[in-house]
């Protein structure tokens, strides 16, 4: 077989990525305020099945804007997704991104209460003040553990991304997260991942300066 190779600037490849994923999805018409989002979760994954299974609450994407606009920081399950988000953009609207995975008294409270890392980074997170997004792309214990934390009232986030990959209690986590009332964007099913997870909030950040100018 020959193979015939697109001759794309550097520059371009980006631009010319979206470009077949708007050929590939056939016309399909996505909702306006999410296309730019969904498309750079498939422009992530290669999977065009996040067209599909993607769920947004109810004015999650004005909610979660305002929350960024507002100084949010993000809150990441791995260093992974600490990593994947454009924090030069975030820190343009007062915010940070936080992964509490590594710290020693996380690792020394999950110990103590025989949990996850993931878990007792929560814990650590709902500590803090202002603004949070919770972008959770592994662990599904992280994201059971916010939902218990919302329920009990001691954790209002601004926005949680449920996008854990994997097969233990992934699917169910992300239906808790649906169950709450707080704004969120989730995966249903297997998959995800922390680089869907930062392609969601960087999607955002994206979009905000977009409608900012910037």
């Amino acid at each position: 077989m020959k193979v015939t190779l697109e001759n794309v600037l550097p520059g371009d490849i980006e631009k010319r990525s979206f470009e077949i994923i708007e050929e590939e999805l056939g016309g399909r018409i996505l909702p306006a305020d999410k296309a730019p989002l969904i498309k750079r979760v498939i422009h992530t994954s290669a999977d065009f099945e996040y067209a599909d299974t993607l769920c947004f609450s109810d004015g999650v994407m004005e909610r979660a804007m305002e929350a960024i606009r507002s100084g949010a920081s993000i809150v990441t399950d791995t260093k992974m997704g600490y990593s994947g988000v454009n924090k030069r953009v975030l820190e343009k609207y007062g915010g940070q991104v936080y992964c509490f995975m590594g710290d020693e008294d996380v690792a020394k409270a999950a110990k103590r209460n025989g949990t996850t890392r993931a878990v007792a980074s929560m814990d650590k997170a709902a500590s803090m003040k202002g603004p949070l997004i919770f972008a959770i792309g592994n662990a599904p214990t992280a994201l059971i553990r916010l939902y218990e934390l919302i329920r009990e009232g001691q954790l209002s986030p601004a926005l949680v991304i449920g996008v854990p990959v994997g097969f233990v209690n992934v699917v169910q986590s992300k239906e808790l997260i649906m169950e709450t009332e707080v704004p969120y964007i989730v995966s249903r099913g297997r998959k995800g991942g922390s680089n869907v997870a930062a392609a969601i909030c960087n999607a955002l950040l994206y979009m905000l300066d977009e409608t900012r100018g910037i």
